[in-house]
């Protein structure tokens, strides 16, 4: 509207100066006052009197007092007319600065849209504040509460002018860079253990941010007093309830082993709420009995960018199940490795690998499942050298199998490695293996009877201790210490078929004849 005035007025402004103009052209065109030309017409003295030429000098005077007073009316239009120039000129310019206003207004409103669309917390669906217990999705929905969670990419915006808040890690080609504020939440699956407190005191004291560790607590089971313990940390953890409770069908054989599948059941509700509810893009899953080290949030923060970047990386654990003290270089926290072994107990997994498990995931025995190399499919995991979990659940489904031989004794981490200014990069595999095989194969191989108290063996290692069998692992394993279970050929904390650990305070390599290729899966 304001344009289409704006155009009427110039147009009109434009007429009025070309009629002035047609009109001064005219007069100028007329001969002068006083002066005839050579058809008539006189000016005073100029060779007539003035007196003898009274009565044409009167017509004369008669026309020019018009032409005089026209000239006096143009002369007054025309300054008319340059007032209301100058007011054009000056709403003129008012017009443009409203429009620039406009614009302005416009982008702004713009903005604060998008600003309020990206700073719109995620809508998640939750629990009654009261019990902060999520049934399932649907009752969720119905009864139309929503849990506020930050969204990743905000708090990543929030952090980055904060200098103290970046944090810097080698990345897995060995460029230093700040490390992302992206969010890493902890899944805690539980039952009927009220000791679950132990697990959330000791990640609530080491957790560094409730904004980037946001801790879930998934209950199966629907122990009563197990949901209390839960309950009583109210916003600072999130409870869901895995809701079908019932039996589930097994053939009579398995009946025995209906806490493994209930147990696989839970994991599979627990880990779609994870991904696909909340949704995050990775989880750190732990257990109800599993107690942290200091450094635990630390660990996979650094290491969730060579887990995102590596292909030949599937999870990170915190677990080593050749951890016991006395098989670890305890002067070595900072030591990683790679395994063909998934450990579990502490473990990070991405949304992708979920994605590619969960349609086929099994009925029972999940732990054993995603060691088989039809899911592996010749991908590691990183393990430390000293664990960053310990489990103090002897009583469970597994009966406490392996916990008095071997569980008990794992040894924790009590040292803060601040693992994210840790350059990284050499576990990225065509750094780690070229390195590892290297180390492995020059190591001297001796007979596992010079290890032992008595023998005759000098030196601080490392050195390297032969199996070319499943027999052969299995004895000299055990004589030596460590775990001598393989899971689908696969020992514990093996990579490439080698494990290693400490013994009497030497590296030792128990590994097969150089030139391994693959594992054996009858081994198992």
């Amino acid at each position: 509207m304001v344009r289409k005035k704006g155009s009427l007025i110039l147009c009109g402004a434009f007429l009025f100066v070309a009629w002035n103009a047609l009109l001064l052209l005219f007069l100028r065109g007329r001969p002068p006052i006083g002066r005839l030309a050579e058809g008539g017409g006189a000016e005073p003295g100029a060779g007539e009197e003035w007196g003898g030429g009274k009565a044409k000098v009167g017509g004369a005077n008669g026309l020019a007092g018009e032409v005089i007073r026209l000239a006096e009316e143009v002369e007054s239009e025309l300054e008319t007319q340059k007032k209301l120039l100058k007011q054009i000129q000056s709403h003129r310019e008012l017009w443009e600065q409203r429009k620039e206003l406009g614009k302005r207004e416009s982008e702004d409103t713009k903005d604060e849209k998008n600003t309020e669309e990206l700073n719109k917390p995620l809508q998640i669906p939750a629990v009654p504040p009261s019990h902060k217990t999520v049934d399932d999705t649907k009752t969720v929905m119905e009864k139309q509460e929503v849990l506020m969670v930050t969204s990743p990419r905000l708090v990543m915006k929030e952090q980055e002018p904060k200098q103290e808040n970046k944090k810097i890690v080698e990345n897995e080609v060995g460029r230093t860079k700040p490390s992302p504020q992206f969010i890493i939440p902890i899944l805690v699956i539980a039952c009927d253990r009220v000791t679950v407190k132990r697990s959330l005191d000791k990640l609530i004291q080491y957790r560094p941010s409730a904004e980037l560790y946001p801790i879930i607590v998934s209950q199966d089971c629907g122990h009563a007093d197990t949901a209390r313990v839960i309950g009583s940390y109210g916003s600072q953890i999130t409870h869901i309830s895995q809701p079908d409770l019932a039996d589930i069908p097994v053939r009579p054989d398995h009946r025995k082993f209906q806490g493994y599948y209930k147990i696989t059941r839970h994991y599979r509700w627990a880990l779609n709420q994870v991904f696909n509810v909340f949704p995050y893009s990775t989880v750190v899953i732990v257990e109800d009995d599993l107690e942290v080290a200091p450094d635990f949030f630390e660990y996979f923060r650094a290491l969730y960018p060579i887990l995102r970047s590596d292909p030949t990386l599937w999870c990170v654990s915190a677990w080593n199940d050749n951890g016991r003290d006395g098989l670890v270089n305890s002067g070595k926290a900072d030591l990683l490795y790679r395994t063909d072994f998934f450990p579990g107990l502490g473990w990070m997994l991405l949304k992708e690998v979920w994605a590619e498990l969960e349609p086929k995931w099994p009925k029972a025995f999940w732990d054993d499942w995603m060691r088989h190399p039809e899911q592996r499919k010749d991908r590691s995991c990183i393990r430390p050298e000293i664990s960053r979990t310990i489990t103090f659940g002897r009583k469970g489904v597994s009966l406490g199998q392996f916990f008095d031989q071997y569980l008990r004794y794992i040894k924790l981490n009590t040292e803060f490695v601040p693992f994210t200014k840790v350059d990284l990069s050499y576990l990225v595999r065509e750094k780690y293996d070229e390195t590892f095989e290297k180390e492995v194969y020059s190591a001297p191989l001796v007979k596992v009877e010079e290890l032992q108290q008595g023998g005759s063996l000098k030196g601080s290692g490392p050195f390297r201790v032969q199996y070319s069998s499943r027999d052969s692992f299995k004895v000299l394993a055990r004589n030596l210490g460590v775990m001598d279970d393989l899971k689908s050929g696969v020992p514990r904390a093996g990579y490439r078929g080698v494990v290693s650990f400490i013994s009497r305070g030497r590296r030792i390599y128990l590994a097969p004849p150089e030139g391994w290729t693959k594992y054996d899966t009858s081994w198992s």
